[in-house]
């Protein structure tokens, strides 16, 4: 996603229309629609569910906003998740963006879980 151009993940791309065509499927919600995404693009489309939403809440574009984010102060946020990937010894197939997510779920679980959060 880093190397990406947001028109890669905007309005009208084919990720973006990719999402549109499986959410409208019977049976295929936005959840189910953006994992299915990330599991098929695990470098461009990241993870956002219900907890990831609890976490962030409901920003106009998460792609748009992330993919602000990990480029910003010279891939700062970037070069974080790939130094933690690093010190978990994980693999380079890790993703990024996977990094990322579990990192969103860590902070959640520990942020939220004595107020009985159900990640929506």
């Amino acid at each position: 996603m880093v190397e990406a151009e947001a028109v890669d993940l905007a309005d009208g791309s084919p990720a973006h229309t990719a999402w549109h065509l499986l959410r409208d499927q019977p049976g295929i919600g936005w959840v189910t629609a953006g994992k299915l995404l990330a599991r098929k693009r695990p470098r461009l489309v990241p993870v956002y569910d219900q907890v990831v939403r609890c976490v962030l809440g409901h920003p106009k574009s998460f792609w748009l906003d992330l993919h602000a984010a990990l480029r910003s102060d010279k891939w700062a946020l970037h070069h974080e998740l790939t130094a933690l990937r690093q010190a978990a010894e994980l693999p380079e197939t890790v993703s990024v963006l996977r990094i990322c997510d579990v990192v969103l779920w860590m902070h959640h679980r520990t942020d939220h879980e004595q107020r009985n959060c159900t990640g929506t």
